[in-house]
């Protein structure tokens, strides 16, 4: 009966290796009260899914992650 919501991410908020973690301050989620932390790979496909809670992160329109060489 979880409430998912999708968080709308600018390239600065992942971190070096593309990933954001959940449960996140972004989501307005207590960290004491939720799921173990997991990372979740954004830049790989620009969105992912918490298997957890549901939480979708995304990339906000027109933001691209560097990480290229």
């Amino acid at each position: 009966m979880s409430k998912s919501s999708t968080i709308e991410l600018l390239a600065s908020d992942l971190t070096e290796q593309g990933c954001v973690y959940c449960p996140s301050p972004k989501a307005d989620m207590k960290l004491w009260n939720n799921h173990p932390r997991v990372y979740l790979d954004v830049a790989r496909t620009g969105e992912a899914r918490c298997s957890y809670c549901g939480t979708v992160y995304k990339l906000k329109a027109g933001e691209h992650f560097g990480g290229g060489h």
